[in-house]
């Protein structure tokens, strides 16, 4: 197992790591992709819940071009609008849940650690659920992809915040954007199986965790 004992900085992830985003995550999408549907641009189709979610932890440049790459720009706009606006509205109505000991944990972990929230989601999203979790009570910083107009990735954001927070570093994500954070120096990657990331992916990781509450454990 990896050295913990100098860390002084938390990078959590958001999506799949602290907020189970499926609950607004799959009929956002779905609402979207009827869209898509009824504008002749996809067919008819049936998902299973793991053909969406593994879409949870991208950007939605990065989802775009992996999941329709040849559907035209304005149909991409108007679809990633549609699922941001429904996620939102769904946070609005208080349909997002946390996962279980992700609160417990983060009020432990501030007492020992400057926690950073990292997400490749938009400021809307990212302040609706601070604004309804209290997250901002728990993280010095919040930074999402936006905010770098989602051409940065979380390793190149991260390279460029390191001198405004003490080393040393563990990110903490379940996808394989987060976990190449670790590859900075001086930077721990723990990774969450019970998100939505492959068991390829998560390969990339120092330590697995099955629940949030086990960074109690390590840190």
């Amino acid at each position: 197992m990896k050295d913990l004992e100098n860390v002084k900085t938390i990078i959590f992830d958001y999506d799949g790591t602290l907020h189970d985003s499926s609950k607004i995550y799959i009929p956002a999408f779905m609402k979207a992709y009827d869209y898509l549907v009824d504008h002749d641009k996809a067919p008819e189709k049936k998902f299973q819940d793991n053909e969406i979610t593994q879409w949870l932890g991208y950007s939605k440049k990065a989802m775009w071009e992996l999941f329709m790459p040849n559907l035209e720009e304005p149909y991409k706009t108007d679809a990633s609008t549609i699922i941001g606006q429904t996620m939102v509205e769904k946070i609005s109505r208080r349909e997002a849940y946390l996962y279980p000991n992700a609160i417990d944990t983060l009020a432990y972990l501030k007492e020992k650690y400057t926690l950073i929230f990292l997400s490749n989601c938009s400021i809307d999203y990212m302040e609706s659920h601070a604004d309804m979790f209290n997250l901002k009570e728990y993280f010095t910083a919040m930074y999402c992809t936006e905010m770098y107009e989602f051409k940065k990735s979380k390793k190149e954001i991260v390279a460029g915040l390191k001198d405004k927070y003490p080393a040393d570093y563990v990110v903490v994500g379940d996808r394989h954007q987060d976990l190449k954070v670790g590859e900075l120096d001086a930077t721990y990657a723990i990774g969450c199986s019970y998100g939505f990331g492959q068991a390829e992916e998560l390969k990339q990781a120092d330590i697995l965790i099955e629940d949030i509450s086990e960074l109690e454990k390590y840190l």
